[in-house]
């Protein structure tokens, strides 16, 4: 299953909206990458590991579901999660991409990819549904919880030197 979305970060139309750069969603991006627990609650522990310039690698646990991956990063662009196969999880791919069609107007593209085919039966399209509508809805919760994080002064680069 392939899926992608956008999500508006700056509205040049509506003046209640703070403005953030794109080096606020950058550095936003990249604390959900390192502390992924801020912005999944459900998480119980992330280990950070095999840092080198532009990527690491994360052990994440969820109970006993363990998921390990590699966080790649272009900075000011792209931050990609890269799954491999693992146990009962399938090889999967996230990436979320900061892109500025024009001066004023900021978005993420969140696009998914789980490795499978889209389906056709019918159970299982409504279950490849509810997973974007769940990815979907956690992407908002992310740039949420950035745009909070902005609006505290915690991503600006004063605050993070």
């Amino acid at each position: 299953m392939k899926f992608e979305h956008l999500i508006e970060v700056n509205d040049p139309l509506n003046p209640l909206m703070d403005t953030l750069t794109r080096e606020q969603v950058w550095r936003g991006l990249v604390i959900r990458a390192e502390s992924p627990k801020l912005f999944i609650p459900h998480l119980d522990e992330c280990d950070i590991s095999a840092r080198q310039a532009g990527s690491f690698k994360r052990r994440l646990r969820y109970g006993d579901l363990i998921v390990e991956d590699t966080v790649l990063l272009s900075p000011l662009q792209e931050v990609r999660y890269e799954v491999p196969a693992q146990g009962d999880i399938s090889a999967s791919l996230l990436t979320m991409t900061i892109e500025s069609p024009s001066e004023h107007m900021l978005y993420v593209r969140f696009s998914y990819d789980d490795g499978m085919a889209e389906s056709t039966d019918g159970a299982t399209k409504m279950y490849e549904e509810f997973k974007k509508s769940a990815y979907q809805e956690a992407d908002i919760d992310t740039m949420r919880i950035v745009r909070q994080m902005a609006e505290q002064g915690n991503l600006d680069a004063s605050y993070l030197n």
